[in-house]
C-alpha cells in the first residue's frame, strides 16, 4: 500500500492569536544581537533593580539551602514563617493588620498572581476594566484566558487617576476584576488616601473585584500606602505586593497577594493546581528581608535619587518634559511636539547612541507620547548614555 506525503501541520490554540510575544522579550533578543555585534547597548528599558538584597537576606538563603531536610516540595500556602513575616511587614510599614494564617498568600512573583486571580475570578466572556495606560500583562494574560478587556483612561491632566465621572458612564455589566496599580507604572504617579476610599466606594457599589498591584511604594516615595487601610477594603478588595521592587529581588521570583480569607482560599485553589510552592530556603530568605530596618531602605532610595537625577538630564537631552513629582524606579516623559512618536524617538536612541529606552505605546494608546527610562543601571552607566544621547542629538 502506497502512503502518500502529506504537510505534517499543528496550530496553536486560537486564544495565541489575541496576543503578541511580550515586547521586552523581542526587544531584548534585538539589543542581545547588537552587543553580540559589539555595539554596547546600554539598556534603560526594563525595571530589573541590579543592587542586591540585604547581607543577612542572601545569608539566610546559603545558610538555609543546606539543610537536608528543606529540598522537599513545600506547602501551598507558604511557610508559616513567611506568612508571618508579610504580615509584621504590613504592619510596620501600612498599619495594616493581616492574619497570617488566612489573609495571605505567598506567590511565586506578583505576575503569576495576576494570572492566578484572573483564574478564580474571571470566567471566559467576562469582563475586565484595564487601565491605559498600565502594565501590559493585564491585558495579555485577560485575553489569554478569554476575558473581554475594557480600557478606562488615566490622563496627565487627572494626575493619571482614574476619572470616576467617566467610569460611571461607562457599561459595567459584566465586569468582574479592575486592575489598578499606584505608585502607578509606568507614570509615576502616587497614590492617595482619597483615591483609595473612592475605589473601594466603587468597588463595593458596583460589585467589582478591585485588585490593586503595589510593587513600588518603598521607591522614592515617603510614605508607602495599602488599599487595604481603607475601612471595609477587604471585602472588595485584593492588594498584590512584590520583594522584586521593594527588596532588589526580581529573580527570587516571590511575591504575595492579601485579602479576605474566602478570597484568599479561592486564589489558592487555582494555585494549588498549578505551582508546587517556594523552595524553603528562599521563603526563609524572604522573611528575613522583610526585617529591613528604614536605614536598608533610605540606603536604596539614596541610589535611586542620584540616578533619578541623570535620568532627568537625559529626559531633557532628548527635549522630553516630566513631572518632578513622580515616584517608583522609573521617569516617565512626553516627548516633544516636533517628534512623530514615541517609537521614532527611542529607535533612534537605540541605533544612533546605543541606548534602549522603552517607549511609551506599549502601555497603552495614552502612552503613545511619552518614554520610560529605568532607573535600574548603575550611575556611570547613566551618565554615558547622557553622553552618547547628547552626542547623537547634536551630531
Amino acid at each position: 500500500m502506497r502512503k502518500e506525503n502529506q504537510a505534517y501541520k499543528i496550530t496553536p490554540a486560537a486564544r495565541l492569536a489575541g496576543v503578541s510575544e511580550y515586547y521586552f522579550s523581542q526587544k531584548l533578543k534585538e539589543v542581545a544581537r547588537m552587543n553580540a555585534g559589539g555595539k554596547d547597548v546600554i539598556n534603560l528599558g526594563i525595571g530589573s533593580p541590579d543592587m542586591p538584597p540585604s547581607k543577612e537576606t542572601i545569608r539566610t538563603l546559603c545558610d538555609n539551602a543546606w539543610q537536608p531536610d528543606g529540598h522537599g516540595y513545600q506547602l501551598y500556602a507558604g511557610i508559616p514563617e513567611l506568612r508571618t513575616g508579610f504580615a509584621n511587614w504590613y504592619k510596620a510599614w501600612y498599619n495594616v493588620d493581616l492574619d497570617p494564617a488566612d489573609e495571605i498568600q505567598p506567590l511565586i512573583g506578583s505576575k503569576e498572581g495576576i494570572l492566578h486571580i484572573t483564574l478564580a475570578f474571571v470566567d471566559p466572556g467576562e469582563r475586565v476594566l484595564i487601565p491605559n495606560p498600565g502594565y501590559p500583562t493585564y491585558t495579555s494574560l485577560s485575553k489569554l484566558l478569554g476575558a473581554e478587556i475594557i480600557n478606562y483612561n488615566l490622563k496627565a491632566e487627572n494626575n493619571w487617576m482614574p476619572d470616576f465621572d467617566e467610569l460611571e458612564r461607562t457599561d459595567l455589566s459584566r465586569v468582574k476584576l479592575m486592575w489598578v496599580n499606584y505608585p502607578n507604572m509606568p507614570t509615576g504617579a502616587n497614590a492617595t488616601p482619597e483615591l483609595y476610599e473612592q475605589l473601594v466606594e466603587f468597588a463595593r457599589r458596583k460589585g467589582i473585584v478591585v485588585v490593586n498591584d503595589n510593587p513600588y511604594s518603598f521607591i522614592l516615595n515617603n510614605k508607602p500606602l495599602s488599599i487595604l487601610s481603607v475601612p471595609g477594603a477587604r471585602d472588595c478588595c485584593i492588594e498584590l505586593n512584590s520583594m522584586s521592587k521593594s527588596h532588589n529581588m526580581p529573580g527570587w521570583r516571590i511575591g504575595m497577594l492579601a485579602s479576605n480569607a474566602e478570597f484568599v482560599r479561592w486564589i489558592l485553589k487555582v494555585a494549588s493546581n498549578i505551582e508546587s510552592g517556594i523552595f524553603k530556603a528562599t521563603q526563609l530568605a524572604a522573611a528575613k528581608a522583610l526585617e529591613a530596618a528604614p536605614e536598608w531602605y533610605e540606603g536604596n532610595n539614596r541610589n535611586y535619587r542620584e540616578r533619578r537625577q541623570l535620568a532627568g538630564e537625559i529626559m531633557k537631552a532628548l527635549g522630553c518634559k516630566y513631572d518632578e513629582k513622580q515616584t517608583g524606579m522609573f521617569l516617565w516623559g512626553k516627548i516633544p511636539d516636533s517628534c512623530p512618536d514615541a517609537e521614532d524617538l527611542t529607535e533612534k536612541a537605540l541605533h544612533q547612541a546605543r541606548v534602549f529606552i522603552t517607549p511609551g505605546f506599549i502601555f497603552g494608546s495614552n502612552g503613545a507620547r511619552y518614554i520610560r527610562i529605568s532607573l535600574c543601571c548603575k550611575k556611570e552607566r547613566l551618565a554615558e548614555a547622557l553622553g552618547r544621547i547628547s552626542s547623537a542629538s547634536s551630531a
